[in-house]
């Protein structure tokens, strides 16, 4: 069978492009839909593998990654209208031939401007000289392959078999569901050049997007302005994205907003913010329709590197972080560091703490990329402040941000619906989520202590150096991150910290820590209670020969002008919550 790939590149000779540039829109439409070699290329696309391993490496080998996503939602696109089936046939071309796809791209924003953009491929291909062909193979994929015909969503596959007994009193199922995401670094999404977004949306015509409020307040008019710009109605939901509005109270608003304006099931709603917004909404569109996609544009490091591409939706409840979720993946995750340059420092630190963990346990590249960095990557904003855009720093700071999104996506999508507890990704998480919300502490800060506490209990157990383990430390420490807070002396709050994570992790501990070396990781199973507080004393004295004496740089919620979790949590009593689902402003103004 022909490779994909070869495919495309046959298809792409095939074409002189005169089709293409006739005057008459329906002229051409006609002269390309029913030529052989576009029946040919649809044949292929029908039936490639789109969701497997080797066509991924099959497009990575042939150094056209950027059209991968095109190719898998061109899979289903005898149900796409004309200009989404042609503006994905053209980014799926110019991964391969830019001149190529120069001459599509300009073919298909015909298609866009005209009424014809909006007739189906699939009733243009039945009114031609194959009616049959396509009658007959329409026929064959309503048994064979559901998913290329009338697709809920071209981003997920399911598949699954039954066996039964004889009287079909007893049966066994197995169900298997797939699906895909697309992630990129880019620099300024909303500026009207950069098209990702608008091809997201122009065909429906509509964007709904839930924003931040503080993104609301800088990026707000440059976001209206992109939309207005491709002609694109935006319906924007401004929420405020603090951490004490992580509860279900907000995504609940955000439910009943989705009914108000209709969103249908396979229309992708835009998160534009950080990781509070990203944790909500994302919880939102899975229970939404029970599968609504979304696409991430993340405006925070948290969100960009962690969040955004997360596939781990949540809120908070009873007290208890991340306590209600669902596993939903947004279809589309950006990160623009662009948006970085309006943050506080407080806020970079917070975000730089996902990061260290990534290079600790999975990346020893990152890990020193982040030591060449320093103080650097703080004081310009990752490369967006005071500096030129080819600078040294700049182009450190995406290599940063890479590294880490890859390296944070291949452990996260390996293990989608957490089915094992062998997650790298969670080193520094192990006894943070115990103790976060009663300090008081950014999410960063909690995890960095996390991170300095767990390399201690890995050199203590011998699995990585002392070299390694003060390395470790210095970076924590460097970016003025906790490595110490009192909290950790309360021997209550840590055991029950560490017994609430054993019976969430299937009653093991598993501690993901660095082994052997850094940017390797192993799980450490077995900590008495009399252990982990020797452990914490011992670790104390080693903090105190850091600056500060391990203590962070404004670690509080307060800190960075957040309202403090540990006060809010404790006065809004569980049974009150109810009462405020419409009006979460009314709940603060009364803490």
């Amino acid at each position: 069978m022909t490779k994909t790939t070869s495919a495309v590149k046959a298809f792409i000779d095939s074409y002189d492009g005169l089709p293409l540039k006739h005057p008459d829109l329906d002229h051409a439409v006609e002269t390309v839909c029913h030529s052989t070699s576009l029946k040919d290329f649809v044949l292929v696309l029908i039936k490639s593998n789109a969701f497997s391993k080797e066509i991924g490496q099959e497009f990575a080998a042939t150094g056209a990654i950027q059209g991968l996503s095109a190719c898998r939602k061109l899979r289903s696109c005898l149900n796409l209208s004309l200009s989404s089936f042609f503006k994905l046939l053209a980014e799926l071309v110019s991964s391969f031939s830019m001149a190529a796809g120069t001459e599509w791209s300009a073919f298909s924003n015909r298609l866009i401007q005209s009424d014809l953009g909006q007739k189906k491929l699939l009733d243009i291909l039945l009114s031609g000289p194959e009616k049959e062909f396509y009658e007959d193979l329409v026929s064959r994929l309503v048994e064979t392959d559901p998913h290329a015909i009338y697709p809920t969503s071209s981003y997920r596959e399911s598949r699954g078999y039954v066996v039964s007994t004889d009287d079909d009193q007893a049966v066994e199922a197995v169900m298997s569901s797939t699906t895909f995401t697309s992630i990129r670094v880019l620099e300024n999404a909303l500026d009207p050049q950069q098209l990702l977004l608008r091809d997201m949306y122009i065909s429906s015509g509509r964007c709904v997007s839930l924003v931040d409020q503080n993104v609301e307040r800088f990026y707000g008019e440059q976001l209206d302005r992109y939309f207005e710009h491709h002609g694109i109605q935006l319906d924007k939901l401004v929420y405020r994205a603090m951490e004490v509005d992580k509860g279900i109270h907000t995504v609940e608003r955000m439910l009943g907003d989705f009914k108000r304006l209709g969103v249908s099931r396979n229309e992708p709603v835009l998160i534009i913010g950080g990781g509070v917004l990203t944790d909500t909404g994302g919880l939102a569109c899975a229970l939404y329709h029970r599968n609504t996609p979304y696409v991430m544009l993340s405006t925070s490091i948290v969100a960009g590197i962690d969040a955004g591409p997360s596939p781990r939706t949540c809120c908070d409840g009873f007290g208890y972080k991340n306590l209600f979720g669902a596993y939903h993946a947004p279809v589309l995750s950006i990160t623009d560091r662009s948006f970085f340059k309006t943050l506080r420092e407080g806020w970079l630190r917070h975000g730089i703490a996902e990061i260290i963990k990534m290079a600790v346990v999975k990346n020893a590249d990152l890990f020193a990329y982040l030591e060449q960095a320093g103080d650097e990557l703080i004081e310009t904003r990752f490369g967006t402040l005071n500096c030129e855009p080819n600078s040294k720093i700049s182009n450190l700071s995406q290599k940063i941000l890479g590294a880490a999104m890859r390296s944070y996506v291949e452990a996260e999508y390996d293990n989608l619906y957490e089915t094992h507890q062998c997650r790298p990704h969670a080193y520094g998480h192990t006894w943070s989520p115990g103790f976060e919300i009663e300090a008081g502490l950014l999410h960063g800060h909690a995890v960095s202590i996390g991170m300095g506490f767990g390399a201690f209990l890995s050199h203590r157990s011998g699995w990585i150096s002392t070299d390694d383990f003060h390395r470790i430390l210095r970076l924590i420490s460097s970016f003025g991150l906790s490595l110490w807070h009192d909290v950790l002396l309360n021997k209550t709050t840590l055991w029950e910290a560490q017994e609430k994570m054993v019976q969430k992790r299937g009653n093991n501990l598993v501690a993901p820590l660095p082994k052997t070396e850094i940017g390797r990781c192993g799980y450490l199973n077995a900590l008495t209670q009399d252990e982990l507080h020797k452990a914490v004393e011992e670790y104390q004295l080693v903090c105190e020969s850091y600056p500060r004496q391990g203590l962070g740089i404004d670690p509080l919620c307060r800190d960075v002008g957040l309202e403090d979790p540990s006060t809010v949590a404790h006065h809004i009593p569980v049974e009150s919550m109810s009462e405020y689902q419409n009006d979460p402003e009314e709940m603060l103004s009364g803490v």
